[in-house]
């Protein structure tokens, strides 16, 4: 049987380690990890492999050559233009595939049973036949759901964590029949979990899983790196190990002098030809290559030293990475999870600060303490971008230094000379960060579009009609004050796609920003009229006669934060009369208990001012709470149904879009207009694009995060909103408190349970797999709908905290409650058991 081992792949996350070495060629216990792959082939029985090469390609041909220094039969193919996908490769040497063949990722750590799997695929006449593992955190991997009898039934490449509904990943790992290759185009780019498995599925082809017992580690980023030596060492993988144990858990090479007052705790790994000095300490888990000198009173606490590495007199190392040819000097501390670069020197009594990353062949000065961290946000994440673009804290995760590192990242996506649109709030801690973004934007050549502080629905507005690539909106983020959140928009104002997030944070983590020339570097300048472009056409689409006659009285509250207070003076200009309160913009953020504060105070004045209603205006524009003429606030879920119910009868057999965990009232006010509701993942950028590709869409989103209106532009508009509530009440000839009466009543509640992001995976399976698959929706979370009925739980993670939220709904309170608390006490005991489970596991 023939093995292709996947090797092209470049390791960006590995980066520096991956800077001149391609990923399979990184070491695991001073051996590279495609070697370990082919020792578990030959294990196995399987001696012919192809290597398909990319990144790279001389160093892993110079280091198997024909492969019969290694007992297998190597043959390679390389991808010499351009990158041909997982599945592209693959189908370029189709000829030499004329019987059932195995293709192998060369960047993981595995010792699973081979030959089970491959019995296991004849035995059920499988065309292809993934294995799969169990992982506590999918959030990096594909993710696998199968039936009893094994057959694939779906999957989903990398899901954001709302969308985990399994914890059964796709290991790269696939036993094919060569007649699948006939699916693929010649010479395209192609994936196989993207292109190929999704086209067996659709044509019902037998595909199968086979959940593979033993150890399993993607080498995808530098913790699961520094993680797979350690549990190398400690035996919970099958590897072979390169040298002789020359005492319990004690692997020496040849030719290697340790001093006799060095102390040595096992488990470690010393290459050959090492010198270990006097006095020397080595922590248990320290794994050292070929080639080291390490000097006396050296204190090594779990590195992981490459060959040709120096490390001076009284050196600290912990838990780091020194890669090859690198030199430490004396007393120089190299602290956790850092990593210094193949020919770097570390300087003497310098310090590299924990995570910090050195490229190749830098020198430290000595005495200088080096603590630029290159990973941005909590580990959990080990993203940039989150639920809705970037956000961290206010000048601690997002700096001045952030920001322009981010803004070259942006920008080197970009063609030089592109223009991109800049806009903010009106804090100044948004003016600090635009400004740093806009800097690194100009020193990658791309001109700025300024809009200064411009409320975010007239920047998506203006964006389509300025011939730019994109633009950049920073603000306090609506719900945490202490938080700044940076949106991007592509060339309609729409939020970016999850590639070209991936781009820009390829680009960050890369440190793969170009640097234009003086005459290249980009131009700022501040277009007139933006506020005129909004307005033409915000009036484009309102019956402004309407408008005029109806001589409505509204009164709206800036809770001292909004941009560009526009909305008074179009009302002005349409005969409406506007009452405003708190204009002006604080320096800081409102809390929550002040903000609803001011709700109340807004309830008084409606009422006072004989007003037809009140509205609260927060996130730079985009949100919105109405308080009817009674004074009392219509939100969330009521303002969604409300705003649908309003829409719809001006639009009969329109179309809304509402995210999954919307109340089902939509659905029935619908019925009513005999419209149409579509449901989309739970996220802002998802709602808008749905609103985009739809047609007739006539209103999208939920009380939460406000209302799109996909003919003005494609973002949430509170402004408009409300000119447009003004507009529906006066055609419609109703108060908001008549139309908030005729509603239906629906129950919907909300409770949320703490789920560590390990468990997340593991509770969405067991979801999918205790309920029948015909009363599931899996848009987003899991969904258990009641047959015949609008009664639905929805059990969606939280995509930035390690939470999961419930949603029941329906008609029936009683119902509700019930299932609440039972899928509460469900959720928790779950997770409770895999806690339990956990550490026995570990």
């Amino acid at each position: 049987m023939r093995a292709v081992l996947m090797a092209g792949g470049s390791g960006t996350r590995l980066r520096p380690l991956t800077c001149d070495l391609p990923k399979p060629m990184v070491p695991i216990l001073n051996r590279p990890i495609a070697e370990h792959i082919i020792n578990l082939l030959k294990r196995h029985q399987i001696t012919e492999v192809i290597a398909t090469l990319h990144y790279l390609p001389d160093v892993l041909r110079d280091y198997f050559q024909d492969g019969s220094d290694f007992g297998v039969q190597m043959t390679y193919a390389v991808e010499e233009d351009q990158p041909l996908g997982t599945a592209g490769c693959v189908k370029n040497i189709a000829e030499l595939l004329d019987e059932t063949f195995l293709v192998i990722s060369g960047d993981s750590i595995t010792d699973f049973d081979l030959t089970a799997a491959i019995a296991f695929h004849k035995q059920n006449k499988s065309k292809a036949t993934l294995i799969l593992t169990r992982v506590p955190n999918p959030i990096e991997f594909g993710v696998v759901i199968t039936d009893e009898e094994r057959r694939i039934r779906r999957f989903l490449e990398k899901p954001s964590s709302s969308e985990i509904f399994s914890d059964t990943v796709n290991t790269g790992t696939y036993i094919l029949e060569p007649e699948v290759l006939e699916y693929l185009p010649a010479n395209i780019e192609c994936d196989f979990s993207k292109d190929l498995f999704p086209l067996l599925l659709a044509k019902d082809e037998p595909m199968y899983g086979y959940i593979a017992q033993g150890y399993w580690c993607d080498v995808g980023h530098l913790d699961a790196y520094r993680e797979a030596q350690y549990d190398a060492l400690d035996r919970k993988v099958n590897l072979d190990f390169a040298y002789k144990e020359v005492s319990h858990e004690l692997w020496v090479g040849q030719n290697t002098y340790i001093d006799h007052t060095a102390v040595i705790e096992t488990p470690a790994v010393i290459g050959d030809n090492c010198r270990i000095g006097a006095r020397v300490q080595i922590e248990a888990g320290t794994v050292i290559g070929d080639n080291v000198t390490i000097g006396a009173d050296a204190n090594l606490k779990r590195p992981i030293v490459w060959n040709g590495a120096f490390i001076g007199d009284e050196a600290h190392l912990s838990a780091c990475v020194i890669s090859r040819g690198a030199r430490v000097d004396r007393r120089a501390h190299v602290l956790e999870a850092a990593v210094v670069g193949s020919l770097s020197t570390v300087g003497e009594e310098a310090q590299i600060s924990p995570g910090v990353r050195v490229w190749p062949s830098k020198k430290i000065e000595s005495g200088a303490v080096l603590n630029i961290n290159l990973i941005w946000g909590n580990t959990a994440q080990r993203n940039l971008f989150g639920q809705r673009g970037v956000q961290g804290l206010a000048n601690i995760d997002i700096t001045p230094e952030f920001a322009v590192k981010l803004g070259s990242a942006y920008g080197s996506t970009l063609k030089p000379g592109s223009k991109v649109t800049v806009s903010r709030d009106q804090r100044n801690v948004s003016r600090m960060v635009t400004r740093s973004l806009i800097a690194g934007l100009m020193s990658v050549g791309i001109d700025i579009q300024n809009l200064d502080a411009t409320a975010i629905p007239i920047a998506r507005t203006v964006i389509p009609t300025m011939s730019v690539a994109g633009g950049i909106h920073v603000r306090v983020h609506p719900d945490r004050p202490d938080y700044i959140l940076i949106e991007f928009m592509d060339a309609k104002g729409i939020n970016i796609s999850k590639a070209l997030e991936k781009k820009i944070e390829g680009a960050y983590f890369k440190e793969d920003m170009r640097r234009a020339l003086i005459h290249e570097i980009g131009d700022v300048s501040y277009p007139s009229q933006v506020m005129d472009r909004y307005c033409t056409a915000f009036e484009k689409l309102l019956h402004v006669h309407t408008l005029r006659n109806s001589r409505a009285k509204v009164v709206i509250d800036y809770v001292y934060a909004v941009s560009g207070a526009v909305l008074p003076q179009m009302l002005d200009k349409f005969g409406a009369d506007a009452v405003v309160l708190n204009a002006s913009v604080n320096k800081s953020a409102m809390s929550i208990t002040d903000r609803e504060g001011l709700l109340t105070q807004l309830g008084h004045v409606v009422e006072a001012l004989k007003a037809n209603f009140g509205v609260q205006v927060s996130a730079n524009g985009e949100q919105l709470i109405l308080v009817d003429e009674s004074g009392y606030p219509i939100r969330g879920e009521t303002l969604t149904a409300l705003m649908v119910d309003m829409i719809l009868t001006a639009n009969p057999r329109g179309t809304v879009v509402v995210p999954v965990h919307a109340s089902s009232a939509i659905e029935q006010v619908a019925r009513r207009h005999d419209g149409r509701v579509i449901r989309t993942k739970a996220n802002p950028t998802a709602l808008m694009e749905a609103c985009q590709k739809n047609p007739n869409v006539v209103l999208g989103g939920s009380g939460e995060t406000g209302f799109i209106f996909p003919q003005l532009h494609p973002g949430f508009d509170s402004m408009f909103c409300i000119a447009k509530i003004i507009e529906m009440l006066t055609i419609q000839e109703r108060s908001l408190a008549a139309a908030r009466s005729e509603l239906p009543r629906v129950i919907h509640k909300t409770y949320t349970v703490r789920c560590p992001w390990t468990a997340k995976g593991a509770l969405m399976r067991y979801l999918v797999e205790t309920h029948p698959a015909q009363n599931l929706e899996l848009i987003d979370g899991v969904k258990i709908c009641q047959p015949y009925d609008d009664s639905w739980l929805l059990v969606l993670p939280d995509a930035s905290e390690p939470l999961v939220h419930l949603y029941a709904n329906s008609n029936d309170r009683e119902w509700v409650d019930e299932t609440v608390r039972n899928y509460r006490t469900r959720v928790q005991s779950f997770v409770e058991r895999q806690q339990e489970y956990q550490p026995a596991e570990m």
